[in-house]
Formats: structure tokens, sequence, C-alpha cells
């Protein structure tokens, strides 16, 4: 039980922020009155901390059972909350459901309950079906990114969950998207509260269209503007899984690295992905539109349609990758000479010119190193840094972002560093322990 709960200020300093955004501020303080609340901003505006806030004070010590229910699209997303809700520090049991999770783990650990559950709607509504979660004392639910679980096609799974829930009393339901209709089935009364903070938006973001020229195809154009780019973090957005792997085979084959990323593919490898386009060891992410929101990456400099996408929701949150927090940023629209942009373009984009057309692509200067033991070892990053420092004779500015997990550890270290330092660490053990050390590699593997 948990006998003194952190303030607020507790929480913003062991999460190393000094203070809330507007738009925090504001949904926190509407969660306090209303029952309903419905939360439209930016993706990267930091709408997770915004709802974890009203939750985490709604939260009984007293009651040993699940409390607090959100529900979110993807399973990079649940995973996302927890790490955040877990640097809250705020004593509570989180947990995350999620497809690809093994149901034995997950049963496990409801069988002792989070006082807040994170998951999928699939997931959910199979463990609401086979009574392992307790659902009287759950008073606050949340719906992150909903349209984004509407849009998917889970309005059944999330129509059972919300049925299911017989003794809510807050609502919070978070979109990057202004136009949705809020269903039926959320519960949600006649007069929410609803704060847009679309509208308020200082972005900078810079459209423009890039066309093939002479005989060029438009994987050729890719390449020369990659090339054009240079280092600058890019993520290219595709409409199907099949042309996310087509792309990436040919940039593969080109000698440009780079990691593919879609729904298909196994959740160890979309993790390790996004790890390494975090820490800067691969700059160019190929996509579909699992990665236009909801996901922890950083901002890009570009973002490439290089399918335009059919709808203009999808549109926006892929241009909402870059030109974040009144940054600026370019989305770029790939196009064949006959193309046409669709009608929801409403401005006149610039014209893209390449330049240096011939030049190759730099590969990133970080590079990421697999550990096979993390937090369940008693491994921390001050242990890494040690580890490295110390025995791999690594300076401090040859080492980069390190991301602990349960079971393993990433650490970026510089390229031209890192095949000596596997050699000289192989055999080493970290705090005793012998574990695997090596070259992250990639090894991605399909959901069948």
């Amino acid at each position: 039980m948990i006998e003194i709960q952190p303030t607020i200020a507790q929480i913003l300093k062991n999460m190393h922020i000094k203070q809330l955004n507007p738009m925090q501020v504001a949904t926190i303080e509407a969660c306090d009155v209303a029952q309903d609340t419905i939360v439209i901003s930016p993706t990267g505006s930091g709408k997770t901390l915004g709802f974890l806030i009203p939750v985490f004070k709604y939260l009984d010590p007293q009651i040993l059972d699940v409390q607090a229910l959100v529900i979110v699209p993807s399973r990079e997303l649940a995973l996302q909350i927890e790490q955040v809700f877990k640097s809250m520090k705020t004593g509570f049991k989180v947990n995350c459901c999620y497809g690809g999770h093994e149901m034995a783990v997950e049963e496990n650990n409801l069988s002792q309950p989070p006082a807040l559950l994170i998951g999928t709607p699939g997931r959910i509504s199979d463990h609401i079906s086979r009574q392992n979660i307790q659902l009287n004392h759950i008073k606050i639910f949340v719906l992150d990114e909903f349209d984004k679980s509407l849009e998917m096609g889970f309005q059944e799974e999330m129509a059972f969950i919300s049925k299911s829930l017989k003794n809510i009393e807050k609502r919070i339901l978070t979109s990057a998207t202004e136009t949705v209709l809020i269903p039926d089935f959320t519960g949600v009364g006649k007069n929410p509260t609803k704060l847009n903070f679309i509208t308020q938006s200082d972005s900078k973001l810079i459209l423009k269209t890039l066309t093939n020229e002479g005989n060029d195809s438009k994987l050729e154009t890719l390449y020369k503007l990659l090339c054009h780019i240079g280092k600058d973090s890019v993520i290219i957005f595709c409409n199907q899984r099949d042309e996310v792997e087509e792309v990436s085979k040919y940039l593969t084959s080109e000698r440009i690295i780079n990691n593919n990323f879609h729904g298909g593919l196994e959740q160890n490898y979309r993790e390790s992905t996004l790890i390494k386009f975090r820490n800067g060891s691969n700059n160019v992410l190929v996509t579909t539109d699992l990665a236009a929101r909801g996901l922890d990456i950083p901002e890009v400099k570009y973002v490439v349609h290089f399918q335009i996408p059919p709808k203009e929701d999808a549109f926006v949150h892929r241009n909402g990758r870059t030109a974040r927090q009144t940054a600026s940023g370019t989305a770029l629209i790939m196009l064949k000479k006959d193309d046409f942009l669709p009608d929801y373009v409403k401005s006149t984009p610039e014209k893209m010119i390449l330049t240096n057309k011939n030049n190759l692509h730099e590969k990133p200067e970080w590079e990421t190193l697999f550990l096979g033991g993390g937090k369940k070892d008693k491994i921390n990053i001050i242990d890494i840094v040690g580890f490295l420092s110390k025995v791999g004779g690594l300076t401090k500015d040859e080492l980069g972002l390190i991301e602990v997990k349960d079971k393993n550890a990433y650490a970026a270290v510089k390229r031209n560093k890192i095949q000596a330092l596997v050699e000289k660490v192989r055999y080493e053990k970290i705090k005793g322990v012998k574990i695997k050390i090596e070259i992250a590699r990639d090894n991605p593997k399909v959901d069948l």
C-alpha cells in the first residue's frame, strides 16, 4: 500500500520537467471538474502526461484493483504510456496488454492487478471476455488517439469494452484530428469539455513537391533526394506494407542504412527499429501510417510522402512528425510527371530542386550496441556507462543514447569505434553477470 503519494511538483521533478505546457495545464484543470473531456492537440504536444496526471489524481491507494483503463491503437503507444507513467514514480502499479505479447504473462500480471491498465482494444476485450480483469473499481476511462483506433477497425472491440464498464465517473478522449465524430458507445455526454489546440499550433511547415526527372524511376528519385538530404533524419511514408518493403529493400541495395516499420513485423524488430531511429543509428525510416502518430520518436527534419495518402487526416498526421513546437521542417510530396496533387492540399507547394545529385549517402555517425541484460538483471544506465567507459575504453563523446529495457539494453556508440569495442568487452561481465554483447542486427520477422 502506498503511504505517501507524490505531489505534482515531485512528479515533474522525477521526470526532469520544469513546467507543464499550456495544453497540459488546461487538460488537468478541465479533468478536475468535467465528467467528459475531449483533448484535440497535435502529435508530439505532450497529451500523454496531460491525461496521466488526472488519472494519477483519481487513483486510490486503498483499492488494490484496476482503477483506470487506457485504450490505445498500437502496442508501441501502450508501451510508451507505460514508460511515461513509470517515470512519474507515483508508487502505483501499471501494466500494459497488447497483441503479440504472451497471454500467460499478462494473465500473471493481472492476477495482482495494477492500478492503471493500458492496452490495445483487441487484447483488452479478450481479457474482459476471459474475466481476467475485475471491472467494478474502474472509474476513469481514457481513449487515447481514439480516432486512430476507429480507423484501424477496432470499433466493435471498443464498444464492447465501453459497455462493459458500468462505474465510469470520468472519460478522457484524445485525438490529433479536429474533424472527428464521437461515437455513442463511448458514453460521452452531450456537453463534454472540449479543448482544441490544433488551431493554436505555431509550427513552421514547409511544403514541397518533387517530380521525377528524365527517365528516373520514383525509387531513383528518392535515392537522389536522400543523398541531397544527407545526415538529416527523414521518415518516408507509404500507403501499404508491400510498398514499405519494396522501398526499404531498394534503399538497402543502394547501401543506404534504413529500417522498415509496419504492423506486420515482429514486435522485437519494431522496438529495436524505433530505438535505432531515436539514437541516430538510423536516420531513414520507411513506414506506413503506423508511425504517423502515437510513437516515441524524435522530431524529424523531413517527412516524405512517397505515396500520397488517400485522406487528408493521414496527410496531416504524417506532416505532424516534423515542424513541432514552433520548429521548422519540410514535408515533401513525391510525384510522377503525370500526377496531380490531391484536392485537400490547399496551398501551392514549392518545387524541390536537388543539388549534389551524384553524392553518396552518408552513413550515420552512430551504431547500436545490443546488451542481453536489463532491469530484471539489476542493470541500469549508470552501470552500462561505467562498463563501456572503464572496460570498453569509450570516451564521453563516443557514447550516445542508452535505453534499458526489462531483459536487454541498447547503447549508441560511434560507428568507427563499435567493432573494436565489441571485441574488447565480448567476454567481460557487467555487475558480475555474463551477458551477450554484440552489434544490434536487423532481422525483421513478419507476423503471419
